[in-house]
């Protein structure tokens, strides 16, 4: 199996592993908070992110991946971001009806694109944002019912998009600037992003419930599902890097609404929850919009691959002969008396 297949399986794996998890730990969730009233979530995503750390820290004594240390400050900084974001997020859907909230999250694609394109000269071509356009209008018919707005909410929603995209951002360039696998650069983060949840969390639950977390009545049947929801998030957390790193920040964001699509079947199946004719057309839409996108990603990746697998061979025959390094511009004239000029011609990087 070649490099680039073994490339590919991986990646439908995480993405498969994402999928899988994200819908059950919603499931999960759901129970624990609707039903249990359980509705402390910024809480329960610091339990979440402890219960993560703790199962790396054992996965990391059995040797099953290698710790690597890099730049304090930037981990440091990357799991703070990530605490902010979450709790934002959860503040945001407090402040401002469900539909407001539901287009903030909508929100965040455009808002990553356009970070990328700007300070990492991303180029997304015409196809991909127009998928991506279908995508957001299918989810926004399927979830996006009411837009109550407020200047508090409105804030909040803003400033938790931004936190978000940077922070996704920063999951992807961090583990190819340092060389970092997914599993260490969330082993290093995860006590950052759990202490400032766990800190923040029982005030910002107290602040949207008018309840204390620990004055709630634990029950058996409430403590199973919150160890439910724990070690199904090892998995959610695991995947998630492993989505970014292998695909892009935009990708993962294609597969966060999928996710929200399936969530609205699951439950309309399982929980029997209200469904309608804009449920079915938007995530109708959405789905289109998703193979459309997942189309002309793999169209753009197999044209990137074979320019790289064209290049290549010209590189090594202009390596061999100098005076066709000359003429390919890739070598150094230079005489007696003056500096030497040099050439270089490098190709476009498309996103996706």
């Amino acid at each position: 199996m070649s490099e680039g297949q073994k490339f590919q399986l991986g990646t439908i794996g995480a993405l498969s592993l994402s999928v899988v998890s994200s819908v059950s730990i919603v499931i999960c969730n759901k129970a624990l908070i609707s039903t249990l009233g359980f509705t402390f979530a910024t809480t329960l995503t610091s339990w979440h992110l402890l219960v993560t750390f703790c199962s790396l820290h054992v996965a990391l004594w059995m040797k099953m991946f290698e710790h690597k240390p890099f730049d304090p400050r930037a981990v440091m900084g990357f799991g703070i971001l990530n605490g902010i974001s979450i709790g934002l997020l959860n503040l945001s859907l407090g402040f401002n009806s469900v539909g407001f909230y539901q287009m903030t999250k909508l929100a965040i694609i455009p808002c990553t694109v356009l970070l990328e394109t700007l300070f990492f000269r991303k180029k997304f071509s015409r196809k991909i944002q127009f998928s991506l356009t279908i995508l957001l209008l299918g989810v926004g018919i399927a979830t996006v019912t009411d837009l109550q707005l407020n200047m508090l909410g409105s804030v909040l929603s803003l400033l938790a998009v931004i936190t978000t995209c940077v922070a996704q951002i920063m999951t992807n360039t961090i583990q190819k600037k340092f060389k970092v696998s997914s599993t260490q650069l969330l082993y290093q983060s995860c006590p950052y992003q759990a202490i400032t949840l766990f800190v923040t969390g029982p005030f910002l639950d107290g602040l949207l419930t008018n309840q204390n977390v620990f004055a709630f009545k634990y029950t058996s049947q409430v403590v199973f599902f919150i160890v439910l929801s724990c070690l199904i998030s090892v998995s959610v957390n695991f995947s998630t890097f492993l989505v970014i790193g292998k695909t892009s920040p935009v990708t993962y964001q294609v597969l966060g609404h999928l996710k929200t699509c399936l969530v609205l079947a699951f439950g309309y199946v399982l929980l029997k929850d209200p469904f309608n004719w804009r449920n079915i057309l938007g995530i109708m839409v959405a789905v289109i919009g998703m193979v459309v996108y997942s189309y002309f990603c793999s169209i753009e990746t197999q044209q990137k691959a074979s320019e790289t697998s064209t290049q290549l061979p010209q590189m090594k025959e202009s390596e061999k002969d100098p005076l066709i390094a000359v003429e390919n511009g890739s070598g150094v004239l230079s005489d007696g008396g003056g500096g030497g000029v040099q050439k270089t011609a490098a190709p476009r990087s498309r996103g996706d």
